[in-house]
């Protein structure tokens, strides 16, 4: 099946993973959404390496909602440079694949 994404999100805390995974869901931009929690991450901020801990975002949606998903994402994320990012799902259950594609808008 073509256009169909997996998608990855972190955040800060688990509220706001689900307050944003709840958001998604009920715009019908995505089919669904996994929250693991106690995520330890490390970056370069501000020429810094960093560590904390994060909640990750992920779940499955179609190719036109990315740009929808990112502004709704940007809207209510307390980052300033909020991590949203999308890959391609080749194959997989066929009737998964047609199960997201009929979830979303």
């Amino acid at each position: 099946m073509k256009n169909i994404k997996f998608f990855y999100i972190t955040a800060p805390n688990k509220r706001e993973a689900e307050q944003i995974a709840k958001k998604l869901l009920g715009k019908k931009l995505i089919a669904c959404a996994n929250v693991i929690s106690n995520v330890s991450s490390y970056f370069v901020w501000k020429n810094k390496v960093q560590n904390s801990k994060e909640i990750i975002i992920c779940g499955k949606t179609t190719s036109k909602n990315q740009k929808k998903i990112i502004y709704e994402v940007k809207k209510i994320h307390t980052y300033s440079v909020p991590c949203v990012i999308f890959f391609d799902i080749k194959k997989g259950n066929k009737d998964f694949l047609k199960w997201i594609k009929q979830s979303v808008i």
